[in-house]
């Protein structure tokens, strides 16, 4: 559903959120639009813990930019340390082309690290067209983007949690 018509942190109607008490996330977050980067941060590590994450299990890791998401993900995973990896990062759509491959590459990169590895990593990059777009899922009248990536990487670690028995 488009974000212009729900509220992004809004769970009220989605399944139970598990405890994410028995799990350690890994958090990369990029540093280019840190105005945006640090509020889904921000809205990501609030989530974990209100759900159950005790703040040692919670590691975060800044990153220059949101192409470097991917390469931060696959460093955290190849310890062995982390039940899921959360990507936090803001492409805001310029004059050039230079969005297009930057989206694409990071989308793509996000999911072949989770395949790579068979964990969890979340794509909680936002792309917009313009900054308020991105103040507006990042804390704003759109919810916390941060959070509802928080809630994904704590379903999708009880999920692999689950299948493992």
């Amino acid at each position: 559903m488009s974000s212009a018509l729900k509220n992004l942190s809004d769970f009220s109607t989605a399944t139970e959120i598990p405890s994410a008490k028995p799990f350690t996330f890994g958090i990369v977050v990029a540093e280019w639009n840190a105005e945006i980067t640090n509020a889904l941060y921000k809205g990501a590590y609030d989530s974990l813990i209100k759900h159950g994450a005790k703040p040692k299990h919670i590691h975060s890791y800044p990153v220059p930019g949101s192409f470097e998401l991917t390469s931060g993900a696959e460093l955290l995973l190849q310890t062995g340390k982390f039940d899921a990896v959360i990507c936090l990062g803001c492409v805001i759509q310029g004059e050039t082309r230079h969005f297009d491959f930057i989206c694409h590459a990071v989308a793509n990169g996000v999911s072949n690290v989770a395949i790579k590895y068979s964990k969890p990593v979340i794509f909680g990059v936002l792309t917009t067209d313009n900054q308020q777009q991105a103040i507006d899922r990042a804390g704003g009248k759109h919810g916390n983007k941060g959070d509802e990536a928080a809630v994904t990487a704590i379903k999708m670690a009880k999920l692999a949690e689950t299948l493992k028995g």
